[in-house]
């Protein structure tokens, strides 16, 4: 009978202080997220082999890639991310990998972490190895940021790693530090029913925008850095905002946070983000900001729960769509099964 070894990793909402995550930001200036976890997940299924061939295959864009296990993986585009996982753990027998992601790269939900986070915690689970959260986010970092060069930030890792709600500083010394938030039931509750998710219609590739900002950061009397300063302030007041419950609070903090971002990197935001997200303005949404780098993916919006069908409808009218979720408290998980 074949055990497979399964693994899931959240996607996640950032709330305030993203950009501030970057290297080049935080061994500067400091920086600080305020992040959840939702319940969209990315899956991974390990299969052994009988013999020493390592195939990958992705469900969501139906490719697959096949190669010897003592071979060095071509890095060419095609499911890179899952290559370099396995070449960081090593494999010492021919494996069967399947991936699934609910949300593409570039939806600004980190499905790209979610998806490292999670093979690395299979694969690492068929060795019974254990690894705490902080350990992982870390190597699921070197995977995505050092070993494949792609530029972004390190809040994504520790928020899938982690899962729930959190603060995470991003120390000048290179440490990092995750604060869960104790948030009672009813807070999280009615911010929850406050929340939309809308899909602005197209995804984006962040790195050019990540690379963008880290050149317009390094002016030091620009109008960027100035925002993304602005950023990692918001983020402490919108913790400070949230564990009291001030919902509408908070959701005007997210307009403003939406503002910073702008003014950190102007190209986070394009014509049919704006008019998506005036016309949610217009219909009674208190604030709400582009999840990610920016530039596509989904939006974030805080509304009064009288206004929530006003606000969909006039987003839908322009192409927008939306989808539901909750928020959630775990992070990486892994387990066994005999189903296929």
């Amino acid at each position: 009978m074949s055990v497979y070894f399964r693994a899931k990793s959240p996607l996640r909402i950032s709330f305030a202080g993203g950009g501030t995550d970057i290297e080049a930001v935080f061994r500067e200036i400091g920086g600080a997220v305020l992040v959840s976890t939702i319940d969209k997940y990315s899956y991974v299924s390990i299969a052994p082999r009988e013999d020493h061939k390592i195939s990958i295959r992705s469900l969501d864009y139906n490719v697959e890639v096949e190669y010897h296990r003592e071979e060095k993986p071509l890095y060419d585009g095609v499911l890179d991310l899952a290559k370099a996982c396995i070449e960081e753990v090593g494999v010492e027998q021919g494996i069967d990998v399947c991936l699934q992601t609910e949300a593409p790269p570039g939806s600004g939900l980190g499905s790209s972490s979610s998806l490292i986070t999670a093979l690395l915690g299979g694969l690492l689970s068929r060795t019974k190895q254990h690894i705490d959260p902080y350990s992982l986010a870390e190597k699921a970092y070197h995977v995505e940021r050092v070993k494949l060069a792609i530029s972004g930030g390190k809040q994504d890792q520790y928020a899938c790693a982690f899962g729930g709600f959190n603060l995470i500083e991003f120390h000048a010394s290179g440490e990092t530090e995750v604060t869960p938030l104790r948030l009672r039931p009813d807070i999280l509750n009615d911010l929850e029913s406050h929340c939309m998710l809308c899909f602005t219609g197209k995804t984006r590739l962040s790195a050019n925008l990540i690379d963008k900002q880290v050149s317009a950061f390094g002016k030091k009397s620009g109008e960027s850095r100035a925002g993304t300063e602005a950023l990692r302030a918001l983020c402490y007041e919108a913790k400070s905002l949230l564990v009291k419950g001030k919902i509408f609070e908070f959701g005007h903090l997210l307009h403003r946070s939406g503002i910073e971002k702008k003014r950190m990197n102007p190209e986070t935001t394009n014509e049919t983000i704006d008019a998506l997200y005036d016309a949610a303005r217009k219909h009674g949404a208190l604030g709400g900001k582009i999840l990610g780098a920016g530039g596509g993916g989904y939006l974030l919006l805080l509304v009064p729960l009288d206004r929530k069908k006003a606000v969909k409808d006039a987003l839908e009218e322009l192409g927008g769509r939306f989808m539901s979720f909750s928020f959630t408290q775990e992070g990486v998980q892994t387990w066994t099964s005999t189903c296929p």
